[in-house]
């Protein structure tokens, strides 16, 4: 091969990777220390960004950044509850005062309870809708000024499957993340045009330290094993690529979005 063919293959494959390089891009992700979170604030960080990864308890806060430094990434340690508005005012003031902007936003905190709905506490439902939709919307809030006031940001909130689907006996986390789901497309229509992008990731089923009994030993992870056409459950590394995806260049035309990462769940019809 002629060395200007080869120079020219070479230089095609430098622009396709920058599209996906987050050099110089500053990331927060609340929720960021455990599961789904922390493998995106690490993989955002392998991608080249600085990143904060926040979370309700500082030791958990500590041992991410720890984990951050190590490889050799710019972060912060700032704990904060998605419940409680001055804290993420306080994640974010730290932030700008540390790296002066934060391009990324991925708001990962939830949580779910299980129960009939006929007497589910109303307690219980609104500490779900509180934090799941009310501290994702907190989250943009606070963060989507400065990033409006710059005209640059991209923010990802995540859904879930049961944005799409019903779940038998969790009506409250299901309620909370279809919200995520039309707040992230609101969102989008009145941001967009300034320069930020809301974009959202539904995960289908991930195995996690803290669901590992519920796949392996019962009829309901089972059901989610036959509803997955690719057959097994997912790893949390699976999705990194698309925070990745959507908080780079590559992604600058897409807004409003819900990516479902869910190996073929929400296609599944008949499996067998």
């Amino acid at each position: 091969m002629p060395d200007s063919e080869f120079n020219a293959i070479e230089e095609k494959e430098i622009v396709k990777t920058s599209l996906f390089d987050l050099t110089g891009h500053v990331a927060v992700v609340i929720g960021g220390t455990t599961g789904i979170g922390r493998a995106m604030a690490l993989g955002l960080a392998d991608s080249g960004a600085s990143v904060v990864a926040s979370s309700r308890r500082q030791e958990q806060v500590d041992e991410v950044a720890e984990e951050l430094e190590a490889k050799g990434t710019k972060t912060l340690r700032i704990a904060s509850d998605v419940c409680d508005r001055d804290s993420l005012q306080t994640l974010c003031d730290g932030t700008l005062e540390k790296f002066g902007k934060v391009d990324i936003l991925i708001n990962c905190a939830g949580m779910t309870k299980r129960a009939p709905t006929l007497d589910f506490p109303e307690d219980t439902w609104d500490t779900i809708l509180e934090t799941n939709l009310t501290g994702t919307l907190r989250g943009c809030q606070i963060f989507g000024r400065p990033m409006l006031e710059r005209g640059y940001g991209r923010i990802i909130n995540i859904g879930s499957m049961t944005t799409f689907r019903g779940f038998f006996e969790v009506a409250a986390y299901g309620a909370s993340k279809a919200a995520v789901g039309s707040l992230t497309k609101s969102l989008a229509v009145e941001w967009s045009r300034h320069g930020v992008t809301v974009n959202a990731v539904a995960p289908g089923v991930f195995r996690t330290d803290i669901n590992t009994h519920l796949l392996d030993g019962t009829e309901r992870g089972r059901e989610f094993l036959t509803r997955t056409p690719m057959g097994r459950f997912g790893d949390v590394q699976e999705l990194v690529s698309s925070a990745v995806f959507l908080a780079s260049p590559s992604a600058s035309f897409i807004t409003g979005e819900i990516l479902a990462v869910d190996g073929g769940f929400l296609a599944s019809g008949v499996n067998h």
